[in-house]
């Protein structure tokens, strides 16, 4: 029912309060960290409501605190062999899910530092995760996605096919009712909420890209409105109402909506590997981010496709 509204439904033009910039505006610093894994098909960035970013670097996370940027600590795999290959924040609390490369799924507590279970099922690398409230949703490199109910001793409690390729994004609507997952083959699925779903259960809409569907995001003010950004054959942002699509070209990495702006900021590949804020719904380029950015009430960390991550923050 809501996917069929979803078709049927016109894009309604948003009436936000307008943009006042501040008499007072802030400096954003920029900075750059080398990394020496290929992150094309992994998520190894999140940031919480908590304000608690998590970033891997192979076996290990590193969390900082994002008011100030200073690290708070540091989860281990303590081993020589795996990697850690996605990470996603619980949405209320402090509780991080890790997927490794050997097809694992953890639960950490981060304020005691404590592991709290390990989650098994998946047969390789477990390259993108997505909270639902207790559900918790991983994809892997062999296109299986399947949900865990973390409250129970019998976590595997449904699983998804996307055609055997590799999952390299992974995100539930803010209504948790609709799940969305990109793979390495260009494939965009929207699936109904089901934890219960079957290997033979069919997405509800299936939309070809022509390359890797690496970043996607739901709008927060408009929960079933969804923009995907294309890989590098690809480079094209479209944002979807599942019928309808705005197109510009770049190649994306990642997609952020700025819901106090009703803007679309997007982490751009090669050539510029910048960002770049669009005004929505006009997607028209408003500012591109390349190393300081006087904007008050922004701060952003990206992941880009070639080992590295980039960040801004105000400056004091």
């Amino acid at each position: 029912m809501i996917f069929n509204d979803l078709l049927c439904q016109d894009l309604q033009p948003l009436s936000p309060k307008p943009y006042s910039p501040s008499p007072h505006p802030i400096t954003y610093n920029f900075f750059a960290v080398i990394f020496s894994s290929f992150l094309l098909d992994l998520n190894i960035l999140d940031w919480s409501l908590e304000n608690l970013i998590a970033i891997a670097v192979g076996p290990a996370a590193h969390i900082w605190n994002g008011g100030t940027l200073q690290g708070i600590g540091n989860i281990d795999l303590n081993s020589s062999s795996k990697y850690i290959s996605s990470l996603a924040w619980i949405k209320e609390g402090t509780c991080l899910a890790i997927g490794t490369s050997d097809g694992e799924v953890q639960l950490w507590d981060i304020e005691t530092k404590k592991r709290l279970r390990n989650m098994f099922g998946h047969l390789s690398v477990v390259g993108a995760l997505s909270w639902s409230h207790y559900i918790l949703s991983s994809g892997s490199r062999l296109g299986s996605i399947h949900h865990h109910d973390v409250r129970v001793a019998e976590h595997h409690v449904g699983t998804l096919c996307q055609n055997k390729q590799s999952i390299c994004s992974l995100k539930w609507s803010l209504s948790a009712q609709l799940l969305a997952s990109g793979s390495s083959d260009g494939v965009l699925n929207i699936w109904p909420r089901d934890p219960g779903a079957k290997l033979q259960s069919q997405p509800l809409k299936t939309i070809p890209h022509s390359s890797a569907v690496k970043a996607m995001n739901w709008c927060p003010w408009q929960s079933k409105v969804l923009a995907t950004g294309g890989g590098m054959k690809d480079g094209i942002l479209r944002v979807w109402d599942i019928n309808r699509e705005k197109i510009i070209q770049s190649a994306i990495c990642s997609l952020l909506w700025l819901p106090k702006t009703s803007e679309l900021m997007t982490g751009q590949g090669l050539p510029g590997n910048q960002m770049k804020i669009w005004k929505y719904p006009m997607l028209t380029n408003t500012s591109e981010l390349y190393g300081k950015l006087t904007r008050p009430g922004l701060s952003v960390l990206m992941s880009g496709c070639f080992q590295y991550i980039l960040g801004w923050w105000p400056s004091r």
